[in-house]
């Protein structure tokens, strides 16, 4: 169904090529995980599939790609819409329409599907993907997440016979991301459809895959099963990595078959107690942000209703729950810039004085109490380059410490010269933290900061936060992604309807939970263990005792 031949893609302006010499088949019906670090290739991989690369990205295309018999390179993406649906990273980028049903329906309308047919799959898809409550809204009112289900859908209309996702599930929760990931199993068991996706969050795809192509960033690819990929590549979801730490074999890809696996494991560990994933904070940390009763309210409808919250010094708090549950409404709010019907919120100024509400005062004075940076952070990059964006953060701030400065501790050696909106997602968030950063915030918010962001570099924003944390600010991480909450927060508060449903320390909150618990958390339960690392430092702990072959 797609071949590539001896491919090779060189842009321009690249010292090396983006593909070197690929070579594989994707087959009739078949699930095929695309993995790597960012920056190696996948999107543009993917962008080859239905002729975006080089027809609109530009550069030079070596070799042969074929969809389906027809050579992309004479056929533009037009002459592959009915053979080839893509569905890319930000799914309001995509969006021509203003509501759900008229989105869902564009597609078709642009393959003169007759008006009956197009009713039907319209209903379908809605149903397929839990939307038809919203088939009237607008779509610049749905959360990321549902923004995010409506950019499937109207893929998913045109019953296209290749689907191509580049990370599907990246501003969904764990509920809605099951949900989708059924869906497209579904297409590719029940009708054949063939599906080539790239994702991240690989604890939640892998076990779904037929085959992995890693792409481990020298230009070439590597394709093959699943479990034969997985055991060498530089990039794996903590079930694989747990699984080469305990010398597993076969290796497990799903949680059923980890727990089959990990029964001796579990007995052998249940009377050792693991090392705490992040020290306790202190006890005596001062209180920097207090809410009480916050309500936002749109058009009537509540988002949030009546919140208490308060954020210490040094406390890393991860923001949790479905899709549409208020946290990016409550963000705004404490930030001050967005809507507030009800309640009050009160930023501890240094030196003890009185607290200060930032919704009462100008936006340059708000950023100084509470900086947030939002879903995507390219929203508030506006300027030509790098350079200008910093001098601009600086001129507004005038804190001592500059912004070029804290750029080059969180994402080193970014140019000046480089246009914003040609950095990679982990740098234009570095970048806006650092603008952020530059007011000097004692509190700062961060909504969805791991989208787009590989496994390395969520453990260096960790660093990032830990340092932020540890000179004495309260950092708040809306997320739904568990794997990063238990390895970066120290709290977590989960919402659900605008309500706070749960507050407590991680280990507390989410092992609890069958829905947010970590890949470890769900493998070694009952037993405390959070992180693969926690593992590894029990094995070690005990082979320093001279028992390690008890532990693996």
């Amino acid at each position: 169904m797609i071949t590539f031949d001896q491919v090779t893609i060189h842009y321009d302006d690249a010292p090396e090529p983006a593909l070197r010499d690929v070579d594989l088949t994707v087959e009739e019906g078949e699930l095929c995980l695309v993995v790597g670090h960012t920056g190696v290739g996948k999107s543009t991989l993917l962008g080859a599939v239905n002729g975006l690369v080089p027809h609109f990205t530009g550069g030079t295309l070596y070799g042969r790609v074929t969809v389906d018999g027809r050579d992309t390179a004479h056929h533009p993406p037009r002459e592959l819409a009915d053979v080839v649906g893509v569905v890319g990273q930000d799914p309001i980028d995509g969006f021509v329409t203003d509501t759900v049903e008229e989105e869902l329906a564009y597609a078709m309308e642009q393959l003169a599907t007759p008006p009956a047919t197009m009713r039907k799959r319209v209903e379908e898809t809605l149903d397929l993907l839990g939307l038809a409550d919203l088939r009237h809204r607008a779509l610049h009112e749905l959360s990321g997440g549902q923004q995010q289900r409506v950019a499937i859908g109207s893929v998913l209309t045109a019953h296209p016979r290749i689907l191509v996702l580049d990370e599907p599930t990246s501003a969904l929760d764990p509920t809605a991301a099951e949900e989708v990931l059924a869906a497209v199993t579904r297409l590719v068991h029940d009708l054949g459809v063939t599906v080539l996706m790239a994702e991240h969050r690989l604890e939640r795809v892998v076990q779904y895959a037929d085959r992995v192509l890693h792409l481990p960033g020298d230009g070439h690819a590597r394709i093959g099963p699943p479990a034969d990929i997985l055991r060498t590549s530089t990039i794996a979801p903590p079930i694989v990595e747990l699984g080469r730490a305990a010398d597993w074999s076969p290796l497990p890809l799903s949680i059923r078959d980890a727990r089959r696996a990990a029964v001796p494991l579990r007995a052998r560990l249940a009377d050792r107690t693991p090392d705490p994933v992040r020290p306790a904070p202190a006890e005596d940390r001062a209180r920097l942000l207090t809410a009480r009763g916050v309500t936002v309210t749109y058009k009537s409808v509540p988002a949030v209703r009546e919140v208490d919250l308060d954020l210490h010094a040094g406390e890393v708090t991860a923001l949790m729950g479905r899709n549409g549950s208020g946290k990016s409404s409550l963000l705004w709010a404490l930030q001050g810039s967005g809507p507030r019907r009800a309640g009050t919120v009160k930023v501890t100024e240094p030196h003890g004085r009185a607290g200060t509400d930032p919704h009462t005062v100008t936006a340059a004075r708000a950023r100084t109490l509470v900086g947030l940076v939002p879903q995507t952070p390219a929203d508030l990059l506006y300027l030509e380059s790098v350079a200008q964006e910093l001098d601009q953060a600086d001129a507004e701030s005038g804190t001592a410490e500059s912004a070029r400065a804290i750029l080059d501790r969180l994402a080193p050696a970014i140019d000046d010269a480089t246009h914003p909106r040609d950095l990679s997602e982990g740098q234009k968030l570095a970048l806006v933290l650092a603008i952020q950063l530059a007011a000097a915030p004692r509190v700062l918010l961060l909504d969805e900061p791991t989208r787009g962001l590989d496994y390395r570099a969520k453990t260096a924003l960790i660093g990032v936060v830990d340092a932020l944390a540890a000179e004495g600010r309260s950092v708040v991480i809306s997320t739904h992604d568990v794997e990063f909450a238990a390895r970066a927060a120290d709290r977590v508060v989960v919402m659900a309807e605008g309500d706070i449903v749960a507050d407590g320390p991680t280990a507390d909150v989410i092992v609890s939970s069958p829905v947010f618990a970590p890949q470890t958390a769900k493998i070694l339960a009952p037993l405390p263990y959070l992180t693969v690392a926690q593992f590894v430092d029990a094995r070690s702990a005990a082979s320093g005792e001279g028992t390690a072959h008890d532990i693996t």
